[in-house]
């Protein structure tokens, strides 16, 4: 199957330029570049989509790009802002790269094959390019009259509040600029992008035949495809600008425990889950068509959203975070034992719900009654409430559920000095114990 037959059936290709030239231009291996902006020190699960267009057509035996914004990082794309981005340092967006690329590199095939991933900076051309050189030689090509007309120009100018300064206007210049440097120095003749980047991408297209002459001088023409921006059906957003954002690192400033990861997945609607296969896993389309049928027979098992969470789990994290991971959840939901699981991991899993400290001297002897702790918690308002869910039993310890008159000990303590209390099914609350 071809690149764009890939795409096809996936539902990731929206927009392409020069299409009957384009199934032409890729008889053959071609070169193609996506772009990462290293505002963050992670990428997060929105930059997937880049990542998988770049992952197909390395599979489809073409050469992938990954071009890193180290210059134009410095400026700010005003693409869906309706606000001036905040300038980073260039330290900042060189550590941020660094981050990046550890990411991409477990990813994309980075060998000395003929498919093999390149990861360029594009701050290793911009900038040794003199001010006087971009007016002059770049500038001259780039009518104001269009540039004013693209939607992330267009929606600022006419914010009064916020408007758009000259640095981020001139960010399509550099970005066109970009696509003009890998035509000249890696043969790059198509661009991946999400839909978002339509308009830079037909303007590094414009420049690169303005400055090659007519059709490119009779050189291979240059190419931009576009991938749709995915959303959720109910409406949860997973953008960076959210503060919703799924991030593919976990051990950065901006990250995402790979059990938050695969719970992502685990949890998507039912409405998401097939169209979601086809975007984001790598999975074929016998097993994607044999998932959605499971969904359609019996939806109640989430089979389908399983298999994608280890999928992308697995792909994202590795295999062994993926096995850590699932253990904890056989614990959690299962027939595990939470005592199986090692302090990082139970910190991990339960980062987000509430948490206690209490004095650890309270165990010797008899241990401190349950229901006396429970009215410290966010588990019970009052000794009458922790009474009355203990005898209902509705109270757990450490996941087994408990008589009303229990008490804690120290050998009830997991790793991290640490007693978990359920009330229910997902009412969890932390006591750590000094």
């Amino acid at each position: 199957m071809s690149f764009l037959e890939e795409l096809r059936w996936r539902g990731l290709l929206h927009q392409q330029t020069a299409t009957d030239e384009l199934d032409l231009h890729l008889a053959e291996p071609r070169v193609a570049y996506a772009g990462f902006d290293p505002t963050s020190d992670s990428l997060h699960v929105g930059n997937l989509i880049p990542i998988k267009l770049l992952m197909h057509w390395q599979a489809a035996g073409h050469r992938p790009i990954a071009l890193m914004g180290g210059g134009t990082g410095l400026i700010g794309d005003p693409s869906g802002r309706d606000s001036e981005r905040q300038l980073l340092s260039r330290d900042k967006v060189e550590a941020n790269i660094a981050s990046q690329r550890r990411i991409l590199e477990r990813l994309l095939d980075f060998d000395d094959s003929s498919r093999g991933a390149r990861l360029v900076n594009n701050l290793d051309w911009l900038d040794e390019l003199g001010f006087i050189e971009v007016l002059r030689d770049v500038g001259k090509h780039f009518s104001v009259n269009t540039m004013i007309q693209k939607d992330s120009v267009h929606d600022r100018l006419h914010a009064r509040e916020q408007g758009i300064s000259y640095t981020e206007f001139s960010y399509m210049i550099l970005q066109a600029y970009d696509f003009l440097h890998l035509r000249r120095t890696m043969d790059c003749t198509v661009q991946l992008a999400g839909s978002d980047q339509y308009g830079n991408i037909v303007a590094g297209i414009d420049l690169i035949r303005r400055e090659f002459g007519g059709h490119e001088g009779g050189h291979p023409e240059s190419f931009g495809v576009t991938a749709p921006l995915v959303g959720r059906s109910d409406g949860k957003k997973m953008s960076k600008s959210s503060g919703q954002a799924l991030w593919l690192s976990s051990n950065t400033q901006d990250a995402t425990s790979p059990y938050a990861f695969y719970q992502y997945w685990i949890n998507l609607p039912d409405a998401d889950i097939v169209p979601w296969l086809r975007w984001f896993s790598l999975l074929d389309r016998e097993r994607i068509d044999e998932l959605a049928r499971s969904r359609e027979a019996e939806p109640q098992r989430r089979i389908a959203q399983t298999e994608l969470a280890r999928h992308m789990t697995t792909m994202v994290h590795g295999e062994d975070e993926f096995k850590r991971v699932e253990r904890a959840t056989i614990a959690l939901f299962g027939s595990g034992d939470l005592r199986d699981l090692d302090e990082s991991t139970l910190a991990e899993v339960f980062a987000d719900v509430p948490h206690s400290t209490h004095d650890k001297s309270q165990m010797a002897g008899d241990g401190v009654l349950l229901a006396d702790v429970l009215t410290s918690t966010s588990l019970a308002s009052s000794k009458r409430a922790a009474r009355e869910y203990l005898d209902s039993g509705a109270i757990a310890v450490n996941g087994e559920k408990c008589p009303a008159d229990r008490r804690l000990y120290t050998r009830d303590l997991l790793p991290g000095a640490t007693i978990l209390l359920r009330r229910g099914r997902k009412n969890w609350h932390a006591t750590k114990w000094e």
